[in-house]
């Protein structure tokens, strides 16, 4: 018995193409072994917007009846691969459609494989991986995450070396040579073919400890039973700002404790303080009311709200007053405007390292021929 499922999350939109072709690429290897398997999406348009996360799955088994079996649950639910198609996805995950933040690896089977393709290392990573609390492994792809537009794919191998990836650590659910023969249909592509075969060589595999990671609990609640659950939709109300220690004055609106929309973001805004004329601008132009109102008239993005859409960068007067920097550099989310005020010296060093040391991440294409421009600056 050969079943496997792989569960793919990535990025709506802007990696809904590169999702689908992996996970049809794996069900075309699987066909090519005499095995039968599907693809399917966790979510439709929907949730997917800017970028929050999604999944699709693919499920591979011997028979029809050993499929059916798989596919009787709501969604796969021990899955031998894991794939975050963007390695900021490994801090965790909320959909607008889940409940509260889900770990990375909470539907990763015990000795299943998390396959992330990213620069960093596995060291790196793990920092921001929730504890599984059983052993799993860890295998990187060395790459940058692959992003394009809601009507462009970029073509640049970054699924067919996922694929070549996935045959080195699963090898049960697709060989290799059924990746390359999947490849090759109906037209050879020697480029492709190598640079999967490539990925099949170079994967690096770690084994991660039931309890390595990041040490934080994600947001967990209670059903309510059938004799504590109320008549109808139950929608409660929240007051339209809410107090916060430590800040006398001021603005903070109420937000929802457990929607966690950060997870929806590639990078983050970062603001110098010292620059900012306090013209309300990014205030009032951020639609999703992330900026709170700081006793001394400031505007502080709080993180646990912002999808780093980018509009206040987009939108500010003052030049690098707002500056969106790559997540991965960032391990919380703590209040910037506060660590301004304890130590204006620190948090000047502090905006100075972020905005130079990760490498540059775009959201996606914003303009027709911008991978082509892409593509050009880097070969010159």
């Amino acid at each position: 018995m050969s079943t496997g499922s792989v569960e793919v999350v990535y990025r709506g939109i802007f990696q809904k193409s590169l999702a689908k072709n992996i996970c049809r690429g794996i069900v075309f290897a699987a066909k090519k072994e005499g095995k039968i398997g599907i693809a399917f999406g966790r979510y439709s348009d929907s949730p997917e917007r800017n970028g929050i996360p999604a999944k699709q799955f693919a499920v591979v088994a011997d028979s029809e009846e050993e499929m059916e079996e798989n596919l009787s649950r709501y969604e796969p639910d021990n899955n031998d691969v894991t794939i975050a198609a963007d390695d900021t996805l490994c801090k965790g995950v909320e959909s607008w459609a889940w409940y509260g933040l889900q770990p990375i690896n909470k539907l990763l089977k015990e000795g299943g494989t998390l396959l992330v393709p990213s620069t960093r290392s596995s060291e790196s990573l793990i920092g921001d991986i929730h504890r599984k609390g059983k052993p799993y492994n860890l295998a990187i792809v060395k790459a940058a995450a692959s992003f394009s537009g809601l009507w462009v794919y970029k073509d640049d191998h970054t699924d067919v070396r996922l694929l070549g990836a996935l045959a080195k650590v699963a090898p049960h659910i697709v060989s290799l040579e059924s990746v390359v023969a999947a490849i090759n249909e109906p037209k050879k592509n020697a480029a492709k073919e190598a640079s999967a075969r490539k990925a099949y060589a170079l994967v690096a595999s770690t084994a991660i400890g039931a309890d390595n990671g990041n040490a934080t609990v994600p947001y967990k609640f209670d059903l309510p039973g059938w004799k504590t659950m109320e008549e109808g939709l139950v929608i409660r109300g929240m007051t339209g700002e809410q107090k916060v220690p430590g800040r006398d004055g001021g603005y903070v609106p109420a937000r929802n404790p457990t929607f966690k929309k950060f997870s929806t973001r590639t990078m983050r805004p970062v603001v110098n303080f010292d620059t900012c004329t306090e013209c309300k601008i990014c205030w009032l132009q951020c639609p999703d009311t992330c900026f709170d109102i700081t006793p001394d008239g400031h505007y502080d993005a709080n993180m646990e709200a912002c999808c780093g859409c980018g509009v206040c960068e987009a939108v500010c007067p003052v030049d690098k007053c707002i500056t969106m920097v790559n997540e991965e550099a960032f391990k919380d989310n703590g209040s910037q405007w506060e660590m301004w005020t304890k130590d204006k010296k620190s948090y000047a060093a502090w905006l100075s390292e972020k905005i130079s040391e990760p490498p540059p991440r775009s959201h996606g294409f914003h303009h027709v021929g911008q991978y082509a421009g892409e593509i050009a600056n880097e070969s010159s």
